[in-house]
């Protein structure tokens, strides 16, 4: 069984998926043979995992997959057991090792947890003998004492697989001394003396000054630092995980020829599909939120994907959007759909066994003679497609219920595997298509940017990515006793 360390947090958004994917490459670097595991994960940004050697595949979180990317290995669902999906108002959906595993309310789902902890241990063990180390991913955080009782995310799962905890703390959100501190003062005893020691993530300026800070953490709790990670930039290259990033987001205008709008609702899904369009030079891409209008000038509009159609078309109705949306059809501005935003497109969206919620059925924005139902198997697959105009090459991932057809499938946006996908209007100013990560593609990418007036090298974006990680680690390796970490990770009881 591999030896494994856990990274769990002082509370969301501290950047453990990031310390987690660095350390791995920072592994995968000095030639161990190391795996990322995330017991139970919260989102909508999903990737897919092909059958492994037990011929499982499905769904997991985006976070495990960049963290197998960072290892140097193919994702597996055992990397991430349980995944939830916030939807509508069925509460989540439940994907367990890979499948739908159907939907549950937050009271329900905590009287689920001891089956779904077997799902868990079993993905574990499985992991454990196939690598050196297991680098392990908390959930939210282990404060959050309301939630112990069954806990499968924190240390619920630590306690019961006898692996160490190594706490994170965010200095940049203020407060760390406190957090830390005070996350010592409330867990109960066994979960304390699991914790190894704390790790301080992303400080800017002079180190030296938190020294002080540092002595007074392991004074009030007796835990031991293992550094101070500063600030990194390249960060921003990487896909994020949760929604949150996208307040954070900040497009200056300056020195940009195009710019690109998205309108972001509350069940957005998958939105790192727009990284490779956030990192060219000559976009500014405006995430346009709740109480703003879509930008008048904006060259293209793209409805991302969504999990949860019909709320998030409500909801984007209920925001004035439709209207904007109307007048940037008529002033001739590109519209293009991704996943549920190409069913948003259509004239109807149907629903006719409330896998969504209660709404069975809505209109569409009717931009696209096209109709969807939401019935039938989940699909969920990596995909290798070309552009039908011009036979680009395309590479990326479905994840949908949706089926759509109508008049302008007659003129489909991309092939599948050989299969026509998505439709176009008649005037090809609106397109859509079910497959994920398009923008990924830099020969696409330097096409559609050409056509909206952008110059684009057309540069690989995974070779972005992998820079960012190759960045992030040596980063890592520079600003925590790495050495010491690893010595930290213990065989699992």
């Amino acid at each position: 069984m591999a030896r494994a360390l856990m990274f769990q947090g002082t509370g969301s958004d501290v950047g453990k998926s990031v310390l987690v994917a660095g350390l791995c490459r920072a592994a995968r670097n000095r030639g161990i043979a190391v795996l990322p595991f995330k017991p139970q994960n919260m989102s909508n940004n999903a990737a897919v995992a092909d059958p492994g050697s037990d011929g499982m595949s499905g769904e997991i979180g985006r976070a495990q997959w960049l963290q197998a990317l960072a290892s140097g290995v193919a994702a597996s669902v055992h990397m991430n057991p349980v995944l939830l999906k916030p939807q509508s108002d069925n509460g989540s959906q439940l994907v367990v090792q890979g499948k739908v595993h159907g939907t549950a309310r937050a009271r329900d789902y905590q009287a689920m947890k001891p089956e779904l902890i077997q799902a868990v241990m079993q993905s574990f063990y499985r992991l454990g003998q196939q690598a050196d180390l297991i680098l392990v991913e908390g959930a939210g955080s282990p404060a959050e004492i309301n939630l112990r009782a069954g806990d499968i995310a924190n240390m619920g799962f630590a306690t019961r697989a006898g692996v160490p905890v190594v706490l994170v703390g965010d200095i940049d959100r203020g407060g760390v001394i406190a957090s830390l501190v005070g996350t010592h003062a409330i867990l109960p005893a066994q979960d304390r003396a699991m914790i190894a020691g704390f790790v301080i993530n992303k400080f800017r300026g002079d180190q030296s000054l938190f020294d002080e800070g540092l002595a007074a953490i392991t004074r009030f709790t007796g835990w031991r630092s293992f550094g101070v990670l500063p600030f990194i930039d390249a960060v921003r290259r990487l896909p994020a995980e949760d929604s949150v990033a996208l307040e954070k987001n900040i497009s200056g205008s300056f020195g940009k020829r195009v710019k690109i709008a998205v309108p972001v609702l509350g069940r957005i899904a998958n939105f790192d599909d727009l990284d490779p369009l956030a990192n060219e030079t000559e976009v500014e891409l405006v995430f346009v939120r709740r109480g703003e209008h879509l930008p008048k000038d904006a060259a293209m509009v793209i409805l991302p994907g969504s999990k949860a159609t019909i709320a998030d078309l409500a909801e984007l109705r209920a925001n004035g959007w439709e209207a904007d949306l109307a007048r940037h059809r008529k002033a001739g501005g590109h519209i293009f759909g991704i996943c549920g935003g190409y069913q948003m497109l259509g004239s109807a969206v149907l629903d006719p066994d409330g896998i969504e919620g209660n709404v069975r059925q809505i209109d569409g924005l009717a931009l696209l003679d096209v109709e969807t139902v939401i019935a039938g198997t989940k699909v969920v697959r990596n995909s290798t497609a070309v552009l039908k105009d011009g036979n680009l090459p395309l590479e990326g991932y479905e994840i949908h219920m949706g089926r759509s057809f109508g008049g302008d499938c007659a003129r489909p946006m991309i092939l599948i595997d050989g299969r026509p996908d998505g439709a176009i209007s008649a005037d090809g100013k609106v397109f859509g298509c079910y497959l994920h990560g398009i923008f990924g593609s830099g020969a696409f990418r330097k096409r559609l940017l050409a056509s909206l007036g952008a110059r684009s090298d057309g540069a690989s974006h995974r070779a972005s990515v992998e820079a960012a990680l190759d960045e992030l680690a040596a980063s890592i390796e520079h600003s925590l006793d790495v050495d010491l970490l690893f010595a930290e990770a213990k065989t699992s009881a």
